[in-house]
C-alpha cells in the first residue's frame, strides 16, 4: 500500500500572454502550494478500481473519467485507489491535477521505481508544476516550469462560495489574450513582507471573466480584502476559489475563523503557502 498527499495549488498570479493557434492560452504564472490538501492510497488489487470519499466526494467520478485513474492506468499494476476528497472541485486548485500527480508518486512508489511512465504529463496542463510540488514559475501552456528558490512562507486564507467555474468558459470570456507577463526576473525576497508587496503588483489575467460568469466571486473578493491583517485578494486560477495574504499565520487562522462564522455556506480555511 501506498499513501499521497495531494496539496492545493495556488496561482499567486497569473498573467496570459497569448494564444496558439490550436487555441491553447500562454501563461505566465507563479504557482505556490498549500498544507491542505486531498490524499491518495493505492493497494494492489485484482482488477483498477477507484473509491471517492471524504467531504467533498460529492459529484467526482470513481471511473476512468477520473484524471486518478488515468494516471494509475500508465502503470502496468492493477489497483484499488482511495481518492479521499478535501478540496472543492472546479475551483482553480489544480485539484484533479494534484491528486493525478499524487497518483503517480503512489503507483512509482509500489513499483519501486523513480521513474514515471511516459505520458504521465499529458494528462493535464498542471501536471508538470503538481509533480514539481514547490514554488515555481510556470509558462507556456504548463510546459515550462522553472522553481523559485527562496519563497518565503505565506498565509492565506482560502474561501469558495461553492459555485462551479468552467475553466475553457473563463478563458473564452477573456476579452485581451495578449497581456504581459510577469517581470523578467522574480527577486530573492528578504520576507514575507517583501514577496507580498510584490505580488500586490502582480495580477491574475482570469479575475474579470470569472467575476463576470460568477458575480460571487465579487463578493468573495470583498470580504476577503475586507479581513483584518489582509494584504489584498485574489482569484487563484480561473476561480471560484480565492485568497487573501497575510504576514502571520496566527492572522489568517483569526480572519478564517471570521469568515466562516459570517458566511456559514462558503468553504473556508487558513493554509500555508509554499
Amino acid at each position: 500500500m501506498s499513501r499521497t498527499f495531494a496539496p492545493a495549488k495556488i496561482n499567486l498570479c497569473l498573467h496570459v500572454t497569448g494564444q496558439r493557434p490550436d487555441g491553447y492560452h500562454l501563461l505566465d504564472s507563479l504557482v505556490v502550494f498549500a498544507d491542505i490538501g486531498d490524499r491518495v492510497r493505492v493497494m494492489p488489487a485484482d482488477a483498477i478500481s477507484l473509491e471517492v470519499t471524504g467531504p467533498m466526494a460529492g459529484g467526482v467520478p470513481a471511473d476512468e473519467r477520473n484524471l486518478v485513474w488515468k494516471a494509475a492506468q500508465l502503470f502496468d499494476i492493477p489497483v484499488a485507489i482511495t481518492l479521499d476528497k478535501h478540496l472543492p472541485t472546479a475551483a482553480g486548485l489544480g485539484g484533479g491535477s494534484s491528486d493525478a500527480a499524487a497518483t503517480l508518486f503512489a503507483m512509482a512508489d509500489l513499483a519501486g521505481t523513480t521513474t514515471l511512465p511516459e505520458g504521465a504529463t499529458d494528462l493535464g496542463a498542471d501536471l508538470r508544476v503538481c509533480l514539481a510540488r514547490q514554488a515555481s514559475r510556470m509558462r507556456g501552456i504548463g510546459d515550462d516550469v522553472t522553481p523559485v528558490e527562496g519563497m518565503p512562507e505565506l498565509y492565506a486564507v482560502l474561501a469558495n462560495p461553492g459555485v462551479d467555474v468552467s475553466t475553457p468558459e473563463v478563458y473564452a470570456a477573456l476579452e485581451n489574450k495578449t497581456n504581459t507577463g510577469l517581470p523578467k526576473r522574480i527577486p530573492r525576497w528578504r520576507g514575507a513582507w517583501s514577496a507580498l508587496d510584490w505580488l500586490s503588483k502582480q495580477r491574475n489575467d482570469l479575475e474579470e471573466p470569472a467575476r463576470r460568469i460568477a458575480p460571487v466571486i465579487g463578493e468573495v473578493l470583498d470580504a476577503l480584502a475586507a479581513l483584518p491583517g489582509a494584504r489584498f485578494a485574489r482569484v487563484s486560477g480561473s476561480g471560484a476559489t480565492c485568497f487573501a495574504l497575510f504576514e502571520e499565520r496566527a492572522e489568517a487562522d483569526m480572519a478564517a475563523d471570521a469568515l466562516a462564522q459570517a458566511h456559514p455556506d462558503w468553504w473556508v480555511t487558513p493554509a500555508t503557502l509554499r
